[in-house]
């Protein structure tokens, strides 16, 4: 997986994170994910296709930092992961992966997203679209953690 297929949806991440939410993370480093169990409590997943590539991308949170930017961003205080949250969650990933589309397609690359999906609930699954090696990077921040999932295998030519 080449690096110019994941700058931008870091680029992305924590540009709607900082701006919608008000909150900096801090980029640990970035490891293959051999399993599919989701390290946070709730997820958005989304997938994407092009000419050159497929894939999906992954953006799982803590409890904690997820009703943070749900404050934030909405003014809203929920005690737990309610269905506001989850509808939030895949806003945020969609945001993500369009900012990401945008700088990929203003170097040639285009692709198609699908609709996000929400899953959420302790030890749940993240199934990528794609059969290519998954890259997880882990986020911090003092509200706690997210991290961002991306899987992508070239398409033959």
């Amino acid at each position: 997986m080449e690096v110019k297929y994941i700058n931008p949806f870091l680029e992305s991440f924590t540009n709607v994170i900082s701006t919608m939410a008000l909150i900096e993370l801090s980029v640990g480093r970035p490891r293959i994910k051999e399993d599919e169990i989701a390290l946070g409590d709730i997820s958005g997943l989304i997938g994407m296709i092009s000419p050159q590539v497929k894939g999906s991308l992954s953006i799982t949170f803590e409890k904690s930092l997820a009703l943070k930017v749900m404050h934030n961003m909405l003014g809203e205080a929920p005690t737990s992961i309610d269905d506001e949250v989850t509808d939030m969650i895949g806003e945020i990933t969609n945001m993500v992966c369009g900012g990401a589309k945008k700088i990929l397609g203003e170097k040639g690359y285009e692709f198609e997203m699908a609709t996000p999906m929400v899953v959420a609930g302790k030890n749940h699954h993240i199934s990528h679209q794609a059969n290519g090696k998954k890259i997880i990077l882990p986020f911090t921040s003092l509200n706690g953690k997210a991290y961002v999932e991306i899987c992508f295998q070239q398409e033959e030519a």
